[in-house]
């Protein structure tokens, strides 16, 4: 059967995931009758509650005779370690672009990755029935940032289609006929995507997603490079230095077909497939005859830029949620997320309880600690550090381009808050009716825990987006939080009692009736110190008759930490510590004196 292997690559929230839910019901996937849910590539469950796709997954659809692979890939830069690893599988890329937004950071990544291994992508300018789309002027800022990414002309020569995945229609121009549904999208896949290349030779495949299944064991998925594989198969397993990590034989090949995927009884070169009977095998490796002396080439992984540690829980309350709570439990699973996230790297601290986690962003190791603790983990996490570079005896740091839609309004606070940052503004334009978008380039650290503070400063209006831009000389100090914390005194229940006397002394993070141990956080302070509180104390019982009955103690709706806003707002001698039921955040010394002890030292190395 003749082929074709496509990506699906977009910003996050442009309808890559909708559209391909769009593909397969027109391609006839499914029954008539066939029940399908909203967004069925997003599979795991916290992309479908935060409505982001995480996962690179691979599916195919029949048209007039004609395979069609795709791969739905992530639309944040932190998840980006995917798209780059899955560009090697496919041979075009539809680009989806949103008809308001237009282009933005995650937009440059992916096509600039998709330009240098020589694809040609296909426009598509999406939700162009949006009341505030501007289809033409999209269209132009695409092609200027083709060219600004050195694309060569046949790639500046892209096919352009307009429509809507949503209401399920794609044609030529935005008011085009509306009842050939996504049938102009398959002809400009079958016309511009080329057959997939074959290399001659026996078989090979380079890993691309790596999986595990109960009954199967490892599942790599990849295209086939050459030859050909069948099931009990003798092949082996080389890593990118030509080393061989292991032998066996294939004990199942599977292909994709729909949400469904079924065994073949053999696979061809061009095809992509999942194959399982390998134990040690993992991405970027390459599969293939025991014949086989060269390995094939992975694309490189561009570098992580934050890391944070993962510290044995060790508060008065560790084991008491979670019932993997021990290192050796939490390094294996650790190590299990490296091997199928090339973007992640795991790093042994002195002491064996500790590990240093590096990745591309705040999200990234947010979504990894959300994964651990409700498979039942407990771990404590510090603040995100940003990976430093040392080049001729300078520190260099990483720098990000950072792109904020915003009313007019409040565009001047953000101006300020990113000069305090050290950011340095690039570009203001309007981005249609009283929107501005501001760019700029500015340091990693200081936008760690900017995203909370940017939602407060324009009352949740504000859109911002980043993308790693380059390695620069170090910018200099930049100002922290400037709040001081609330720390419990004592361990036990806190009281509403005691609480409601406080509420004067800053804003509290728990509620009522909610455990507590000394050096825990339990709110934020009103000035810049720390304090620390009795929220124990309840109230003296005597035989004394009021002669006013007492009223019920009301205390302010606590603020809530989320999990990615406590990882921000912590300090460097804060934790947060993960249960499956609990976030809390807590000081690294929970004892008085040694926190004070620490702090001097802090201050004399100063």
């Amino acid at each position: 059967m003749k082929m074709r292997n496509i990506a699906i690559i977009a910003h996050v929230d442009h309808g890559k995931t909708t559209l391909v839910d769009e593909m397969m019901k027109q391609s006839s996937t499914f029954r008539e009758n066939e029940q399908t849910q909203e967004r069925m590539m997003d599979s795991n469950e916290i992309e479908r509650e935060r409505g982001i796709t995480i996962l690179a997954k691979a599916t195919s659809i029949e048209v007039d005779g004609v395979r069609i692979n795709i791969v739905d890939t992530p639309g944040h830069a932190d998840f980006g370690g995917e798209v780059e690893r899955i560009l090697s599988m496919v041979d075009g890329v539809i680009l989806l672009v949103d008809a308001a937004e237009g282009p933005m950071p995650q937009t440059k990544f992916v096509v600039g990755k998709a330009l240098k291994v020589g694809l040609n992508p296909i426009v598509v300018i999406n939700k162009v029935d949006r009341h505030d789309a501007r289809g033409e002027e999209v269209v132009d800022e695409v092609f200027d940032l083709f060219a600004n990414l050195d694309a060569n002309e046949q790639q500046l020569d892209f096919p352009i289609l307009y429509g809507s995945g949503r209401a399920g229609w794609i044609n030529t121009s935005a008011d085009g006929d509306q009842s050939e549904g996504l049938k102009p999208l398959f002809d400009a896949v079958m016309k511009h995507v080329p057959e997939p290349k074959v290399a001659e030779g026996p078989f090979s495949m380079i890993g691309t997603i790596l999986e595990a299944d109960p009954f199967l064991g490892r599942i790599i998925t990849g295209r086939i490079h050459s030859g050909s594989v069948k099931p009990n198969q003798a092949v082996k397993v080389m890593n990118a230095e030509g080393k061989v990590l292991e032998t066996g034989r294939v004990s199942k090949i599977l292909a994709f077909r729909g949400m469904e995927r079924i065994g073949l009884d053999e696979a061809f070169a061009g095809d992509i497939v999942a194959i399982a009977g390998l134990s040690k095998g993992t991405v970027a490796d390459t599969f293939c005859d025991p014949s086989v002396n060269t390995p094939l080439k992975a694309q490189p992984i561009d570098p992580p830029t934050v890391t944070m540690s993962f510290i044995v829980n060790d508060s008065p309350l560790a084991g008491t949620e979670g019932d993997k709570v021990t290192s050796r439990i939490i390094r294996d699973r650790l190590n299990k997320e490296a091997e199928g996230n090339v973007a992640l790297e795991i790093e042994e601290a002195a002491g064996n309880d500790s590990f240093y986690v590096s990745g591309r962003g705040e999200l990234q190791l947010a979504v990894l600690i959300e994964t651990m603790r409700r498979e039942g983990f407990e771990v404590a996490v510090s603040r995100p550090r940003v990976v430093m570079k040392e080049v001729d005896g300078k520190t260099l740091e990483p720098i990000e381009e950072v792109v904020i839609d915003v009313d007019e309004e409040y565009s001047g606070t953000v101006v300020q808050k990113m000069a305090e940052r050290k950011g340095e503004m690039i570009e203001l334009k309007s981005s249609g009716g009283t929107r501005q978008r501001l760019v700029f380039h500015a340091p990693t650290r200081g936008l760690i825990g900017y995203q909370s503070e940017l939602m407060t400063d324009t009352r949740g209006t504000a859109i911002m987006n980043r993308l790693f831009h380059d390695y620069q000389p170090f910018k200099g100090n930049i100002g922290g939080r400037n709040q001081g914390v609330l720390i419990s005194h004592g361990q036990g229940v806190s009281v509403a009692f005691a609480m409601f006397n406080l509420e004067d002394r800053g804003t509290f993070i728990i509620g009522e009736g909610e455990k507590v141990y000394a050096g825990m956080i339990v709110g934020i302070h009103t000035r810049p110190n720390d304090l620390e509180i009795n929220v124990l104390k309840g109230k003296k019982l005597t035989n004394m008759r009021a002669s006013g009955k007492d009223d019920a103690v009301k205390l302010t709706t606590p603020t809530r930490m989320t999990l990615e806003r406590a990882l921000s707002w912590i300090q460097d001698d804060e934790l947060m510590e993960v249960t499956p039921k609990n976030i809390r955040l807590r000081k690294i010394h929970l004892d008085p004196v040694d926190r004070k002890r620490f702090e001097r030292a802090r201050d004399s190395a100063a």
